[in-house]
């Protein structure tokens, strides 16, 4: 006789955190292991490919408050990660991009990486990821 299911096992909410937390936690050894913080990793992963971006844009991306990324994004600058520059259109705000340093930091975890979500994928599925991906996405778009 099976448990009876209680309200979190069948709840989205739930499920989707934990998911993360579990495939995320198997990778966040991989980023300490290499000198970052899981937020520095995030910040990192997050410029990879884009000029740069707002601290408001990375704080919405990270998932974290602005003021958190701002302190975070000067200690990265000091140890010559990323570089902050004014908005053309806004002196008030900075952009953030990664610097030649911060570019080889971040190259090999990007790699590592996506080779963990091609092991999370296989473990699924490649077309069930591919389909979760695609609802992930459409919820987030009607939610973000």
């Amino acid at each position: 006789m099976s448990a009876p299911r209680g309200f979190v096992d069948d709840y989205l909410a739930y499920l989707l955190a934990r998911a993360s937390h579990l495939i995320s936690s198997e990778f966040h050894t991989v980023v300490e292991a290499n000198g970052l913080s899981l937020m520095a990793w995030r910040v990192m992963a997050s410029l990879s490919g884009k000029d740069s971006l707002s601290v408001g844009e990375l704080a919405d991306i990270v998932l974290a408050k602005q003021p958190t990324v701002t302190k975070l994004v000067g200690r990265m600058a000091e140890a010559g990660w990323v570089q902050r520059i004014d908005a053309p259109h806004d002196k008030r705000q900075s952009l953030v991009s990664l610097t030649p340093a911060g570019q080889r930091k971040v190259k090999p975890l990007l790699t590592q990486a996506r080779a963990h979500e091609a092991q999370v994928m296989s473990d699924i599925g490649v077309i069930d990821a591919a389909q979760l991906k695609r609802v992930l996405e459409r919820l987030i778009a009607m939610r973000g």
